[in-house]
């Protein structure tokens, strides 16, 4: 059995738009007003692990399209590097929706998905794994598209003939008793005291020119 390290060096992987939407729907809070430092930091401490490295992902609208968020992300993300956070991030993808009223007629509008951000963290976290540079990849992250990747790190794990961990941390309250972590990693329930410690002090809204 491979020997578990005294000092397990932790490596976290935030999905920022998963993370907003989990912490809206557990604690009601309306925008993305975490600190991803803090909070890595917060859980890695509760569990005993070294924070080696923190990195983020999230999709941005066009500035043409969506100004507030355009301008809420690309000055958050600013900030992030400055604190010496990897961030990675990628433009929307646009098509139109169209969906179908109760009196029979239909509406269509143009939605932006976010595409390609959970290949993102699946190929660093596989990558990261290949190269040793943690011994836990932290997901703050509920998409089970990457339970596969905890698949893959158990044969990295044999291969390599060392220990590794993968968890998933996410917000959770008593509005949200059903919520699960990503399937086949360690479930981390982050609750509103640790979350609310973590906020961010700077408020990266757009100011009103009037």
């Amino acid at each position: 059995m491979p020997y578990e390290p005294e000092v397990k060096r932790a490596v976290a992987f935030f999905d920022g738009q998963n993370l907003f939407h989990c912490a809206k729907a557990a604690f009601g809070h309306t925008f993305p007003s975490y600190d991803p430092l803090a909070l890595a930091q917060a859980v890695c401490a509760k569990e005993g692990w070294d924070c080696t490295a923190v990195r983020f992902y999230t999709g941005i609208p066009d500035a043409a399209d969506n100004a507030f968020w355009n301008h809420f992300w690309t000055a958050k993300g600013a900030q992030m590097g400055r604190q010496g956070i990897h961030v990675y991030t990628r433009p929307l993808r646009y098509r139109n929706k169209v969906i179908r009223l109760s009196d029979g007629s239909t509406h269509s509008f143009l939605d932006g998905d976010e595409k390609g951000i959970d290949v993102r963290i699946a190929v660093d976290v596989i990558r990261l794994a290949h190269k040793k540079e943690f011994d836990v990849a932290l997901l703050f992250c509920r998409d089970q598209d990457l339970s596969e990747v905890a698949d893959e790190i158990r044969v990295i794990a044999g291969e390599q003939k060392r220990w590794i961990k993968i968890a998933s941390a996410y917000p959770h309250s008593p509005a949200t008793p059903r919520v699960r972590g990503i399937n086949k990693t360690d479930w981390i329930r982050i609750d509103r005291a640790t979350y609310d410690s973590c906020l961010d002090s700077r408020d990266y809204r757009p100011k009103s020119s009037g």
